[in-house]
């Protein structure tokens, strides 16, 4: 009997820290939301949205058009359950996700809303994500949506400092 419990103890460690082993870590700042649930940062892989405070111009002037891709990401996400889907990778301390909410790359519809640019060179492993973020992003162009309708500053360049006339 006692070896039968021995045995089932020892079983039940191994398949616990085999089941804990196969999840993926992540290596993240987090923030507590309350006492038992965090939050954590994860950036869009291949995506650079315009940041919160930015602003964009159109004919009738700015309008802030980080704010409207932020509140394109919350509503997506507020309306449905995501999959974040681990890179091994981070940028900027953070760590890089493909987000699919309700079967639909984030990324991707970040971009079709003309609310992101496709940053390719970080999609050299995924080269079927990259051409579909390019093809959004000329489809974005062609019909003008969302910063892409005006005058822009990519997201980098913004972060750095640069400025639409209308921002100063």
């Amino acid at each position: 009997m006692r070896a039968i419990l021995i045995l089932a103890i020892a079983l039940a460690t191994i398949s616990a820290s085999t089941s804990f082993a196969q999840h993926p870590r992540v290596d993240a700042k987090a923030r507590a939301l309350d006492g038992d649930t965090l939050a954590v940062d994860f950036r869009l892989l291949g995506v650079d949205a315009f940041e919160r405070r930015q602003l964009c111009e159109r004919s009738s002037g700015c309008w802030a058009c980080g704010k409207a891709a932020q509140d394109l990401a919350a509503n997506a996400l507020r309306a449905a359950t995501a999959t974040i889907q681990l890179m091994p990778s981070s940028t900027y301390g953070r760590p890089v996700a493909v987000v699919t909410v309700d079967g639909q790359d984030l990324g991707e519809r970040l971009i079709r809303a003309g609310l992101a640019i496709p940053e390719t060179g970080y999609l050299r492993n995924d080269p079927a994500r990259a051409a579909r973020y390019t093809a959004a992003f000329a489809k974005a162009t062609a019909g003008r949506a969302g910063a892409l309708a005006g005058r822009w500053i990519e997201p980098s360049q913004w972060r750095r400092g640069a400025r639409l006339q209308c921002e100063r």
